[in-house]
């Protein structure tokens, strides 16, 4: 349950006899952690008790480990419905945001790297505390050109719109549509200076493309190294949308940090990725998701083409990345009010991919927080590290337990519970 009185928590404890997640992504254990001020203090068995580290929990049984990065993510998108986003005051989406990031949270998801949608007063709305959710590094609005992915124009009243409205209009917001070298350039500027943490591209077609065809390449080499080099130059990446064919390339070698999706990732591209330090963010539970709807019917057209066919090859890159020596960080690039609060779903997925369990749990965490650039602090059960973890009752081993809700039944963010595990809630 979420914890009623944070003003009760103390500010230091040791959870006692845990089964905690190591660097090399297995549990080990009985060991003892020591929390201070929201950071781990020790991590190691029969840890000394006294007076100055604050009270003792029994957590034997239980599996302690780091919050979860969800890297790809939209959290300000709550349906896929157009009409219904276009009927939708904006003050209402931006609530259910907060209602969004409180479940995101509460499931385990303690950082997220938005795709697109939210913006830079949201991230510093939750850092301020003003709603609870995941720490947050944002996108803004991803880039991509007029006829691309992301271009949802409604050709009936002739209106600009985003694809099935993901993006809604707003004083202030940058532009998301750009053309040509010169046009990306002012784009990424405008868009650094609406605060974004990261910049992202839309190189390909996606399945829920307004328009039709499959997914071809949409930014050329030259647009990709501009928005590199534009974004370099204020300290920030970018991340970008690419299913396969040469745009991976293409974005490899311009410098971007992330390829997202990659559904179709050759060995070549995946060779270079590892070679360049490029983190693969997969995606797969979105799209099991999606070619479940086209099996049944529920999408129709080249969206239900475009879905059946990368169900076809689910996870298959994953398998190439894991060979090629690809760091991967989980993503569930969840845009739908039915799925947020799922995120975790996409562990076993990755596990079904070929990954052992090991592997996915440091792409759960540790990968997350390199990609992020914050594995100083976060991504670890380690002295120095902030205290941002999670607790379950049964040995994760096979990852299925992370298919249902309800598996993390502890969050911390910060030291803070945000959802109170019954035993540390005895405390109060």
């Amino acid at each position: 349950m979420a914890h009623p009185d944070l003003a009760s928590t103390p500010v230091s404890y040791v959870l006692r006899h845990a089964n905690v997640l190591g660097p090399t992504g297995a549990f080990t254990g009985p060991l003892d952690v020591q929390v201070s001020n929201g950071i781990v203090e020790a991590v190691a068995p029969h840890l000394p008790a006294h007076d100055d580290i604050g009270p003792s929990i029994d957590f034997s049984g239980l599996f302690v480990m780091p919050g979860v990065f969800d890297c790809h993510l939209h959290a300000g998108v709550p349906s896929y419905d157009a009409l219904e986003l276009l009927h939708t005051p904006f003050s209402r989406r931006t609530l259910e945001t907060a209602q969004v990031l409180r479940r995101t949270l509460e499931s385990g998801v303690t950082t997220v790297r938005d795709a697109g949608g939210l913006d830079a007063g949201v991230r510093d709305g939750v850092a301020a505390g003003f709603v609870p959710g995941p720490r947050l590094q944002v996108s803004v609005v991803a880039l991509g050109p007029t006829g691309g992915h992301g271009d949802g124009f409604l050709e009936g009243p002739g209106i600009e719109c985003s694809v099935d409205y993901m993006q809604p209009d707003y004083p202030g917001r940058p532009p998301s549509r750009v053309d040509g070298v010169e046009e990306m350039r002012k784009a990424v500027r405008l868009v650094l200076r609406a605060g974004a943490d990261w910049i992202k591209l839309i190189a390909t077609r996606g399945v829920l493309s307004a328009s039709g065809g499959g997914f071809d390449e949409e930014l050329d080499l030259d647009e990709i190294a501009v928005a590199v080099a534009e974004a370099a130059r204020r300290g920030r990446s970018v991340m970008v949308h690419a299913l396969g064919g040469p745009a991976i390339g293409h974005a490899v070698a311009a410098g971007a940090r992330s390829i997202e999706h990659g559904v179709f990732l050759s060995e070549a591209d995946a060779q270079r990725m590892a070679a360049s330090g490029c983190s693969l963010v997969p995606t797969l539970v979105i799209y099991d998701k999606l070619a479940q709807l086209a099996h049944g019917g529920s999408l129709q057209g080249e969206r239900q083409i475009r879905a059946r066919a990368v169900g076809d090859v689910l996870g298959e890159a994953v398998a190439i990345a894991r060979a090629a020596g690809v760091s991967i960080a989980v993503g569930s690039d969840f845009a739908h009010r039915a799925d947020h609060g799922n995120n975790l779903a996409e562990l076993p997925l990755l596990r079904a991919a070929g990954l052992s369990a090991e592997e996915v749990l440091l792409a759960a965490t540790w990968n997350g927080a390199v990609l992020c650039g914050v594995n100083d602090r976060f991504g670890r059960i380690a002295a120095g590290y902030v205290f941002d973890a999670i607790v379950l009752e049964q040995d994760p081993a096979d990852l299925e337990v992370f298919a249902s809700p309800g598996a993390v039944t502890g969050v911390w963010k910060g030291g803070v519970p945000v959802v109170d595990h019954p035993r540390f809630c005895a405390l109060g």
